[in-house]
């Protein structure tokens, strides 16, 4: 059972905000989760990273300012032998144009390709690219320590700042001992990504997915988990995984696709038990989450989303709440556990649910449509069992009353 955190927002906020101060931040739910069930699953403390993207602009064009310093007037002509110097009405004596110290208006915009040949032109290109490129890439911090106990992200939340931020904290569900190579978030150029759950019998499709990967995406994973290879998977449904710009539209449909290859391998390889596939990916613009069980019967593992103008504490003790002052979507946070108990200020994401938040800040809600969906109208619908979901140790969300409760009674 694993527990993540994914805040955009039209201003950065200081991480602080998100992962160490409210009452019920993920790192508190790191060893104190309020929606999981059973107590034999007690704590994600095999690993934490959190993922953001740096709200500065690329560097500017290389300018060089004028010099300030007053040039010294012409040398004087000397007349040859035997003229005699003439003097015009019009001549006068010269007097330089100071020029205002630190005046941005006289700086000189230097091309910094002139005079180079062809192969000189090209690397410099090459290099301004890829200065721009790691400018888009999103930071990432991981620790095999428990969030808890972990200085070093109490210090740095305290002074990153970031518009887009992705946090999870992770219990292990494969043998081996931690590594920070199996910690969430992952990356691939401008990419992130995270899952919450498990791939049913992922060493049964392992050799599957592996064999249908492009040369570049077999070779990339530096962990073994089920839910890095998951990344792979979605990104070979991409045209191009390092284009430098995605619609929403097209993160969309290779997230939908990335869970109908799953699911047909999985079928292929004779597995009969649910996989439980809560995925979330972001461009630094887009955001794309799931909420997801390939069962018809069963829920899936408990996803909210929240959104709102502020995000503030509003009493001492990290008591904080989403405000809504109008109707501008300023914030949208979507979290495997709420940060506040609140009920008025989370939604609960049904199940076999696509959430979607686009660079403009709109959030759509989009059915997964497979053998698994099962529409509204059907009575079905309101009888999934919580029982595996309960077993795996993924959370109840607010389908439980009594569970809610519980949370609320022990958060007081």
């Amino acid at each position: 059972m694993c527990r993540f955190l994914v805040y955009k927002g039209t201003e950065p906020i200081q991480l602080s905000h998100l992962v160490t101060r409210p009452k019920h931040s993920i790192i508190n739910q790191a060893f104190e989760s309020k929606l999981r069930m059973p107590s034999s699953r007690p704590m994600n403390a095999d690993g934490f990273g959190i993922g953001w993207y740096d709200p500065l602009p690329a560097p500017a064009t290389l300018t060089l300012p004028r010099a300030t310093s007053i040039p010294a007037p012409p040398e004087p002509t000397t007349p040859l032998e035997g003229q005699t110097p003439s003097h015009s009405s019009h001549s006068q004596e010269y007097i330089p144009t100071p020029v205002p110290p630190n005046d941005p208006s006289q700086d000189i915009q230097v091309d910094p390709m002139a005079g180079l040949d062809q192969t000189s032109v090209e690397i410099l290109k090459a290099r301004e690219r890829e200065r721009e490129l790691e400018n888009e890439r999103p930071c990432l911090f991981k620790s095999i320590h428990p969030a808890w106990s972990n200085a070093n992200l109490t210090r740095l939340a305290e002074k990153i700042r970031s518009a887009l931020v992705f946090a999870h904290v992770r219990a292990s569900t494969m043998a081996g001992a931690p590594s920070e190579d199996n910690c969430h978030p992952w990356m691939f150029d401008k990419l992130m990504w995270m899952h919450n759950g498990e791939i049913n019998e992922f060493r049964k499709i392992k050799r599957a997915v592996q064999q249908s990967l492009p040369e570049e995406l077999f070779l990339y994973p530096s962990g073994y988990t089920d839910s890095e290879w998951a990344f792979m998977i979605f990104l070979s449904k991409l045209k191009d995984p390092h284009a430098r710009s995605f619609s929403h539209v097209e993160l969309r449909d290779a997230m939908m696709e990335t869970i109908r290859f799953i699911n047909k391998l999985s079928k292929e390889a004779g597995i009969t038990g649910p996989s439980l596939m809560n995925f979330v990916v972001t461009d630094g613009e887009t955001v794309v989450a799931t909420r997801y069980i390939s069962s018809r019967t069963s829920e899936a593992s408990s996803l909210f989303f929240s959104s709102g103008t502020s995000f503030d504490e509003y009493q001492e003790g990290g008591l904080y709440r989403m405000t809504k002052a109008d109707k501008r979507e300023n914030i949208i946070m979507i979290a495997s556990e709420p940060l506040t108990f609140e009920r008025s200020d989370w939604m609960e994401v049904k199940t076999n649910t696509m959430i979607v938040i686009t660079p403009k800040m709109n959030l759509l809600q989009i059915p997964i449509i497979d053998e698994h969906w099962v529409t509204p109208q059907d009575p079905a619908a309101l009888t999934r069992s919580r029982d595996f979901a309960i077993k795996m140790g993924f959370g109840l969300g607010f389908a439980s009353e009594q569970a809610r409760n519980d949370a609320v009674s022990a958060a007081a």
